[in-house]
């Protein structure tokens, strides 16, 4: 551990390098070929690790250790430390410096919808508008698998140009739409959490299925993918309103059989959805309960959104552990609502961070915590960048069960890193010339950044390119 000084005013804070990209939709970020997991990489810079949560330390500060260096080897974190120390353990190793970059863990998403990508930012709808106008035709086009492949890859590419390593993802109701995803996920060596949506209510001809056919096809999906390479299944009915009683009752069926597995849906999006949730299941305590009575509340299981929670709510979340998924761009972009942060923290619940494609407005992590602080401040309970990012990070790996393996820069950690430009525009540079501190210094790259940030993105240990 050591201390960084930022200082007023010092030029050669003013303008570090910044990867330049040009993404075609057509291509595919690979990880470079040279054999680098056979040999030790040193990355210099300030590496940022979390050796607690910053929602619970004294000050956000305290929750993070700065080390000059971290030593990769073979896809993991094998070291961190000072320059100098390490550089002598490892003579042999590949060095990069990176100057007065920040070197972090790789965006985790924890609450996606890849099918999304090609219709995000679509003008002007409220959620169930938005999924019968949008939506729910451009998912129709995912029985295609050439289609299917084309933009999972595109999705992947936009992403790791954004410096996220790891989503959590629906699908679509085909089947080939969760092959696609997994297979673009394999040839970068991409840790993800995907599963086939399911729904056989309330959805047009061509996106629904049965409550046999979502437990058939969900359980050979399983059985293929599950603990492939770095791949994850997550059981996922799109939320209540879309599946039926039968469709829940065989969903839970399944994850009390692959209890290991992830399950993801909706909850408490927006008012009105609620009121419908009501309307169906009038013999519902409330929206959580239309799952949990069919075994779909539990560790493990993934709220996205969860905006409109009730006392029975919250406390059930809590005693069992589940995880809620704040999607701050896509509660403003759609209306949904604040989420309550500080309050659900304060009160003990597991919280992860998503952008939400395409109901969010952007496939940036950078962007998406913006946009929590940003409503932070509605609530008067603005979040420091120490929260932000490690909300972005180890919050969404812990929300996935995923935070043994990655979401920190720590011994044994997959190798999944990013390294932040904090210079990467003229606006943010002459802001970061004046900052006093590190937090200080990454501030305005968390308001302000985009791809441009995105000065490295390493995928266990070997670079995005």
């Amino acid at each position: 551990m050591y201390n960084i000084v930022f200082y007023k005013n010092n030029p050669c804070h003013l303008f570090t390098s910044h990867l330049q990209r040009s993404i075609l939709s057509s291509a595919i970020l690979t990880t470079e070929s040279t054999p680098l997991m056979c040999q030790d990489t040193l990355l210099l810079g300030h590496v940022l690790s979390f050796v607690a949560s910053p929602f619970e330390t004294a000050t956000p500060a305290d929750a993070v250790q700065w080390h000059e260096a971290v030593l990769l080897r073979a896809g993991r974190v094998v070291q961190t430390g000072s320059r100098a120390e390490l550089m002598t353990q490892a003579p042999q190793a590949q060095v990069v410096d990176h100057g007065q970059n920040v070197i972090c863990a790789g965006f985790v998403d924890a609450h996606v919808h890849y099918p999304q990508t090609a219709m995000i930012a679509s003008w002007g709808k409220r959620l169930i508008d938005w999924l019968n106008s949008y939506t729910f035709p451009e998912e129709l086009r995912f029985e295609d698998p050439d289609y299917a492949n084309q933009i999972a890859n595109r999705y992947l590419d936009l992403t790791i140009a954004e410096g996220t390593t790891t989503v959590a993802s629906y699908c679509t109701i085909h089947p080939i739409s969760v092959d696609a995803i997994f297979t673009a996920a394999q040839t970068r060596g991409q840790r993800v959490v995907a599963g086939k949506t399911c729904m056989d209510r309330n959805a047009p001809d061509g996106l629904r299925d049965t409550a046999q056919s979502a437990y058939d096809d969900s359980a050979a999906l399983l059985a293929k993918w599950h603990g492939v390479d770095r791949l994850s299944y997550a059981i996922t009915p799109r939320f209540s309103p879309t599946s039926t009683p039968e469709q829940l009752d065989a969903m839970g069926a399944l994850w009390a059989q692959h209890p290991d597995c992830l399950m993801q849906t909706h909850l408490s999006e927006q008012r009105d959805e609620v009121t419908w949730v009501q309307e169906l299941f009038p013999q519902a305590r409330d929206y959580l309960d239309t799952y949990e009575q069919f075994g779909l509340l539990g560790e493990g299981a993934l709220f996205g959104h969860a905006i409109y929670l009730e006392p029975r709510e919250k406390d059930r979340l809590r005693e069992v552990k589940a995880s809620l998924i704040h999607c701050p761009t896509s509660n403003t972009f759609i209306g949904s609502g604040i989420f309550d942060m500080a309050g659900l923290m304060a009160a003990g619940q597991r919280i992860g961070l998503a952008t939400d494609t395409g109901g969010g407005s952007s496939f940036s992590m950078l962007r998406t915590m913006a946009a929590a602080y940003e409503l932070g401040q509605l609530n008067g309970t603005p979040l420091h960048a120490a929260q932000l990012l490690w909300l972005a990070t180890q919050g969404s790996a812990q929300a996935l069960r995923l935070g043994d393996k990655i979401g920190n820069i720590a011994v044994g950690h997959e190798a999944d890193l990013v390294v932040l430009d904090l210079a990467s525009t003229p606006a943010i540079a002459q802001r970061h010339a004046e900052a006093n501190d590190i937090w200080e210094a990454i501030f305005p790259t968390l308001m302000m950044g985009d791809d441009r940030a995105i000065s490295e993105v390493r995928i266990a240990g070997r670079k995005a390119v």
